[in-house]
């Protein structure tokens, strides 16, 4: 057992695609068989759904770790995501719809996007942006920002999107790392109500930054140009965007790029050290992007698709931007928070603009719950047709809270597993064909090969383990940016031959996939192995508690000893009765060795910017340690609460 991670929460609650969805779907049971007969063949047909400039030599050039996709192959991402629209119907099909924090909206047809695209991009082309250089882009949740990584796909410089809530320190070293010479940023953005000075923010980083010579800047409209406390210009470095996209043409010939060379590097948190620059590559990406936008989400021409990421994500960048308009979507973009002015802004959004399709994050579901069922069930939600999850395992509790307050129980819902670094999805459920399990990714994509290893490397038919990656995919990271050794050291070393970025799992009967989270968050409980996801999910499904983290600390006699960290819903009040109330409940769940020892209540959990739990500030607080970096928090003071609470209860 010391091989593998132990699994002990158990789910036997199943949905079957209705006969009526399954008759209609996208995905059938042929694009598995498709891909188990011949794998390359399969991935050829994808990318040939897209329009190729010049055609590929070769499907794959494997040299471990390093792949080249549809090798020879010329393309345009950007013209793939407009120009191919244009001579049909979709030409005056709305492509953007999009909404502002203060209610403010704008609609963007196809032919309208390819024109201000193409105005962008030559505006790119007089600042001296030439192919291969990298443009930074540190935009509010706007339709400039999917302008600008358009614009710069469309003449082959290579975006480096940063999320507009990062601080001028991690925008000055995402820009140094990459030498962008170009920063597109705004006056300022709405969060909460409140207006984050982006213009002054991006001025403090590009102080530090020799290689910017351009700062074009988005009016938001804060005050306007003449509103310095937001924007004070810098003659002859910075320009505003309207004035330089007002003297452009709108057409400009789209860059012919091979399939191998880049279209964006995205920067990911290390462990330690400097963020990673993960580099995507143009034709493969953009052929899974399509491919899984297409099938996980059953697209269809009248849907009206929204993916709630921010573009500075990765999910942004395939699923707001390039997978849905490379398929003639509708997309819907919001700037703003889900609960302002209140609690029921997404349901809100939903029935004003008639969203079918909904892909959102865990957290932001748990959110949901906490706040209450009354807020979605005040809208109409009745267009919804599918649901999506994504960014870490889904709770079955809070599974089943989406499916039947959301979906109002009609809707299929597709948890997928997928990272910055493989580009789109590669676990998940295809709706109309796969029976879902609350909780579970279900299986691979058709054409990704996912194999369960144990500590030793050995291949696991079922239980908990570690997942690996055992074959080339076309959305795989091609590298570190300027830094290959990284590359190799970070996700080939540990299983070598195989891809591991060091996520545990467990494969069930069916073989089904349970995602565990990262195994450097695995419990060693008494010699067991438990992944912080079963006592977490064991905690939620309490019809107490909204959110749990669950980490380990030193322990004398068990080595590890758990200590939650626990939300609880709006109207529970938290008790030592409801302390001990959970730790049976848990023990009920799984197993009494996963009994919690300590359970400190909270209102508010710490999180990074994109919503994911930071573990490793929990467990610095639960063993008494000087907390580590708290730069990429959404919320930096909640972590010190904690801090403050935890050491008041010892």
């Amino acid at each position: 057992m010391a091989d593998q991670l132990d699994t002990l929460l158990d789910e036997g609650r199943r949905f079957p695609p209705s006969a009526e969805f399954a008759a209609n779907a996208v995905a059938t049971q042929a694009l598995y068989d498709a891909a188990a007969r011949d794998r390359l063949a399969f991935w050829e047909e994808q990318a040939r759904a897209l329009d190729w400039m010049t055609p590929w030599t070769r499907v794959l050039d494997w040299k471990a770790p390093h792949a080249r996709w549809f090798d020879g192959g010329q393309l345009n991402v950007a013209a793939n995501c407009l120009d191919r629209h244009l001579s049909g119907p979709r030409r005056n099909k709305a492509a953007i719809i999009w909404e502002g924090e203060p209610g403010d909206r704008r609609v963007y047809t196809y032919w309208a996007l390819a024109r201000e695209v193409g105005r962008a991009a030559n505006a790119l082309k007089r600042l001296g942006v030439r192919k291969g250089d990298r443009v930074a882009i540190y935009l509010p949740m706007v339709p400039e920002a999917a302008i600008a990584m358009l614009a710069c796909a469309r003449i082959g410089a290579v975006h480096s999107v940063v999320f507009g809530g990062f601080s001028a320190e991690s925008l000055r070293d995402r820009i140094q790392d990459a030498t962008a010479t170009v920063l597109i940023t705004a006056d300022g953005g709405y969060r909460r109500g409140q207006v984050l000075p982006l213009k002054r923010i991006a001025d403090e980083a590009v102080a530090d930054c020799p290689s910017i010579r351009h700062v074009v800047v988005v009016r938001r409209g804060h005050g306007g140009e003449g509103d310095e406390s937001f924007a004070e210009m810098t003659e002859g470095r910075d320009h505003w965007w309207h004035r330089l996209l007002d003297k452009e043409s709108p057409h400009c010939p789209p860059e012919a790029m091979d399939s191998e060379d880049l279209l964006f590097i995205l920067y990911t948190s290390g462990t330690t050290g400097k963020p990673k620059g993960i580099v995507h590559s143009s034709g493969g990406y953009l052929t899974q992007a399509a491919a899984t936008t297409k099938y996980v989400f059953d697209l269809r021409e009248e849907d009206i698709f929204w993916c709630t990421a921010d573009v500075g994500w990765v999910t942004g960048h395939s699923y707001v931007v390039y997978g849905p308009l490379a398929n003639g979507a509708t997309v819907l973009m919001y700037e703003g928070a889900p609960d302002w002015p209140e609690r029921d802004r997404f349901w809100k959004l939903i029935a004003r603009h008639g969203v079918t399709v909904f892909y959102t994050a865990p957290t932001a579901i748990r959110a949901f719950m906490k706040w209450g069922t009354s807020h979605p069930a005040a809208h109409d939600l009745s267009t919804l047709r599918l649901l999506g999850s994504v960014g870490e395992p889904i709770n079955p509790e809070a599974w089943m809270w989406y499916h039947e307050h959301v979906g109002r129980g009609n809707c299929p819902i597709v948890d997928t597993w997928w990272q910055t670094e493989t580009g789109g999805i590669m676990i998940t459920a295809l709706p109309g064909v796969t029976t879902t399990k609350p909780g579970s990714a279900t299986t691979p994509f058709p054409g990704i090969s996912v194999e369960l290893v144990d500590t030793t490397g050995k291949p696991m038919a079922k239980g908990g383990g570690f997942l690996t990656l055992t074959e080339p995919w076309p959305g795989m990271l091609r590298t570190i940016y300027g830094d290959d050794a990284r590359y190799q050291e970070t996700y080939w070393s540990r299983f070598p031959g195989r891809y591991f970025a060091g996520d545990g799992a467990k494969v069930d009967d069916d073989g089904y996939w349970w995602l565990l989270g990262r195994v450097d968050d695995v419990l060693n409980v008494a010699g067991h192995r438990i992944g912080t996801m079963e006592v977490e999910s064991a905690l939620v499904d309490h019809p107490s508690v909204a959110e749990a983290a669950v980490v380990g600390k030193a322990h004398e006699l068990k080595g590890q000893a758990i200590a939650a960290f626990v939300t609880v819903k709006e109207g529970v009040k938290p008790s030592a009765e409801l302390r001990d109330d959970l730790r049976e409940h848990v023990a009920r769940k799984i197993g009494a060795i996963a009994k919690p020892d300590d359970i400190l209540f909270s209102a508010d959990l710490p999180k990074t910017r994109s919503g994911k739990i930071m573990r490793r500030l929990l467990k610095d607080i639960a063993e008494g340690r000087a907390l580590g970096d708290t730069t990429t928090l959404a919320d930096p003071n909640v972590v010190a609460r904690l801090k403050e609470m935890y050491e008041d209860k010892e």
